[in-house]
């Protein structure tokens, strides 16, 4: 039997899954995290991970009850059949599909199978997972239709009833850096500028207000655009 206030969270160590955990660590009463590693360009994000969640105990002291079990899976063969900018050393461009070159096929989809599988394993519920389709590159497997369908195809397959949640999924970047501070107030805002990464290069050397990034790739112009529409506000 499935439980109704447990959740596993898609986490990478960047901004969105960030947000997405401290988003169920308000309503779910046990959270647990699963990351993948499926032979990025760099592990920075990776790293990233669990000095994220050792932030967030300190962060809220009922944070720290919730928080369950990491789960690091090892996808590397999905780098192995995968010829994009974040699996190989190339530079970052549109592909002939329309698509950047930043795009996995097939991530996302088999992200939240392998999700599925550990949460049908562990009796949880609710599978959370960061994707959006306002603030985002064109991903087909980050759209709402695809995430529905989903998880249509989980329970059936499955034969249970998994919930995907997709809390920014039609948010912008400005709006969840103001998630982060609706849910932890300023000092989680810092905890995101500090300890998550997006940049697509893996630069943790160059500081900016915003957090840690190259400033060129097209993860850190989004961030960067939307921390400062956030500080408009």
């Amino acid at each position: 039997m499935l439980q109704d206030e447990e959740a596993i969270v898609l986490f990478s160590g960047g901004q969105d899954s960030a947000t997405c955990l401290a988003w169920a660590l308000q309503r779910f009463d046990k959270v647990e995290t699963i990351g993948f590693d499926y032979g990025q360009r760099h592990s920075v994000e990776l790293n990233c991970r669990l000095p994220i969640i050792d932030e967030l105990k300190k962060h809220k002291s009922e944070w720290k009850e919730k928080l369950g079990d990491d789960h690091l899976i090892d996808l590397k063969v999905l780098g192995d059949i995968s010829e994009t900018s974040l699996t190989k050393p190339v530079e970052i461009e549109m592909s002939d599909q329309g698509l950047p070159n930043t795009f996995v096929p097939g991530r996302n989809l088999m992200f939240l199978t392998i999700a599925a599988s550990v949460a049908y394993r562990r009796g949880i519920k609710n599978l959370v997972t960061g994707v959006c389709e306002t603030d985002y590159s064109g991903y087909p497997d980050c759209r709402d239709d695809t995430i529905k369908a989903m998880q249509v195809a989980l329970n059936l397959g499955m034969e249970t009833r998994f919930v995907l949640h997709t809390p920014l999924m039609w948010i912008d970047k400005a709006s969840t850096w103001r998630m982060a501070e609706e849910l932890g107030g300023s000092g989680l805002v810092e905890l995101m500028k500090e300890y998550t990464h997006t940049c697509y290069n893996g630069d943790r050397l160059c500081r900016h207000e915003w957090g840690y990034g190259c400033d060129e790739c097209p993860a850190c112009e989004l961030r960067a655009a939307g921390y400062k529409e956030f500080l408009s506000c």
